[in-house]
């Protein structure tokens, strides 16, 4: 089967070497991290590890921004400016989180999720 003339036109421009990078790998990349996150999240019940977890699924959203921000719009930095702000409030998240698990660890001698919830009143 032969491609069309414009196809292999644009096929014989751009030729794709082994050692790119192209927004495929960004993104598999991204689901591998997003993914761990979630079975981190889901399989411990520590709250330092879901605190990890939840951690690498703002990074996996930051990267995503990043990977799309340079292939949509390459002179525009509108990506990185939204993941600066994933990063400001992941900060704010763990800062406010850890402050909340070591009051945990205070009153119960324990940072296990599944004994937090004797905090009800």
């Amino acid at each position: 089967m032969t491609l069309p003339v414009p196809a292999a036109a644009l096929l014989a421009q751009a030729p794709v070497s082994a050692d790119t990078v192209g927004l495929t790998h960004y993104l598999v990349v991204s689901a591998l991290v997003f993914g761990l996150g979630i079975l981190v999240i889901l399989t411990r019940r520590n709250a330092i590890a879901v605190l990890m977890g939840l951690e690498l699924l703002l990074n996996a959203g930051g990267l995503n921004f990043v990977a799309f921000s340079k292939f949509a719009a390459p002179d525009r930095v509108d990506g990185q400016i939204v993941t600066l702000f994933v990063i400001v409030i992941a900060a704010a998240e763990a800062s406010l989180a850890l402050a909340i698990t070591l009051n945990i660890f205070n009153n119960l001698s324990t940072i296990e999720i599944d004994e937090a919830s004797s905090l009800k009143g």
